[in-house]
């Protein structure tokens, strides 16, 4: 069976003709590039809810900047840069577009998700072009593997597949039994080119909605051993992109941080609606009494309480973001408790942000209502974001006191 090489895949349009190298570009200097970016991509946020999908404008945009390359390997002309700029950059973009923040964060990461591949199959895709957009759908028990010669026999419908209308490839996770009706004996990762899935277009939905996370189906494809990896390879031990790759960047427990991929996105909802409802309530009077509105001492209160929680969330998310890179520069495997605090933080951390955005939108009363204002997008996103499994306090919560309550149970994927 011949398998499909980079040259014979064809390229999306929306792709830089010329490749850049943003190898040298500076984490302050990549937030100041997300800064500049704001106006445009606030101007388009109501047109990127319309067409449910990133806009081709803004794309460009975020591949001109080197945004989309943050953390991708410096051996490829990526930024190669500290965890979290992803945070820090999707907060920014979130304050005005989190739809467009959650897809700069989805797909930004997924380069640095396949540096962990085989160099074989890194090589495939950005030899290729090394601006090419990867998707994924993380939820393993959607898809179904057996082994076969060369490599896996895959099959499933995966949702949730953000990005995916702007992505020329796609990372799909699947369980591997040995047989149908057995257990699952691994989950991973299948990178698929878009001529080999279906897009099936069921996202409509009431937060995020321009994020176009789509559902993608596959039938029995053979996908090459080179083009797969196990997700429990991706928990900061030497892997088999680790020749290629060796900056502290790919030396992360992934699956641990996974959540400070898009918590920048909660982050950024919640100072995007600071600033709408504070700066608005400075000369708002209020409709029962006309007196300045700020006058209000229930008020100042909430005002405080949204932003005590703003501040707590930021210094959170960086705190995690930078003991883990901390570990990585030593050398040092990640130690289990530190994986599970980070998952601990990353839930906690989105909470406050909701809580603040909650708290602002009650400030805001009715004006925030209106669908020319910021408030009503930054509210229903903010909610949207806050569904992921991984902010989910039951499930990653969980996790956390289970280890320290000395309970037995399935050994979590960090």
């Amino acid at each position: 069976m011949r398998t499909k090489r980079a040259a014979d895949w064809t390229r999306s349009a929306t792709l830089p003709s010329t490749p850049a190298s943003f190898t040298g570009v500076t984490y302050a200097e990549m937030l100041d590039r997300a800064r500049a970016l704001v106006p445009a991509i606030g101007a388009r946020a109501e047109a990127c809810e319309r067409l449910r999908r990133l806009p081709d404008e803004t794309e460009r945009d975020l591949h001109r900047t080197g945004l989309f390359r943050m953390v991708q390997p410096a051996q490829v002309g990526g930024a190669d840069l500290d965890v979290g700029i992803l945070v820090d950059t999707c907060a920014v973009i979130a304050r005005v577009c989190p739809s467009t923040a959650w897809n700069l964060g989805n797909l930004a990461s997924h380069h640095w998700m396949l540096g962990y591949f085989h160099p074989e199959a890194q090589d495939e895709l950005w030899n290729g072009s090394p601006d090419v957009l990867i998707a994924t759908s993380l939820i393993f028990p959607a898809g179904r593997g057996r082994k076969v010669e060369g490599g896996y026999e895959v099959s499933g419908r995966w949702p949730l597949s953000s990005g995916v209308d702007n992505s020329d490839w796609n990372m799909l996770g699947f369980m591997l039994r040995e047989r149908d009706d057995g257990p699952p004996v691994d989950q991973r990762f299948a990178l698929v080119h878009r001529s080999q899935y279906e897009i099936i277009d069921t996202w409509h939905a009431v937060g995020l909605s321009g994020t176009g996370s789509k559902d993608v189906e596959i039938r029995n494809l053979f996908v090459p051993d080179v083009r797969t990896i196990s997700a429990r390879t991706m928990n900061g031990k030497p892997h088999a992109g680790s020749v290629v790759n060796p900056s502290p960047l790919f030396r992360l427990p992934m699956l641990a941080l996974g959540p400070y991929v898009l918590s920048g996105v909660m982050l950024g909802c919640a100072q995007g609606a600071y600033e709408a409802v504070v700066g608005a309530a400075r000369t708002r009077n209020a409709t029962t009494t006309g007196q300045p509105f700020g006058a209000s001492q229930p008020v100042q209160i909430k005002v405080a309480e949204a932003s005590v929680r703003i501040d707590t969330a930021e210094a959170m998310m960086r705190r995690a973001c930078e003991h883990a890179m901390a570990v990585a520069r030593t050398g040092a495997d990640a130690a289990h408790e530190d994986k599970l605090r980070y998952r601990r933080d990353a839930f906690f951390s989105a909470r406050l942000c909701l809580e603040a955005v909650d708290i602002l939108m009650g400030i805001a009363g009715s004006s925030g209502l209106y669908l020319g204002g910021p408030m009503q997008r930054l509210f229903r996103d903010a909610h949207a974001a806050n569904a992921h499994v991984m902010f989910s306090t039951d499930v990653q919560g969980a996790l956390f006191g289970q280890h320290e309550l000395g309970v037995t149970g399935p050994p979590p994927l960090l």
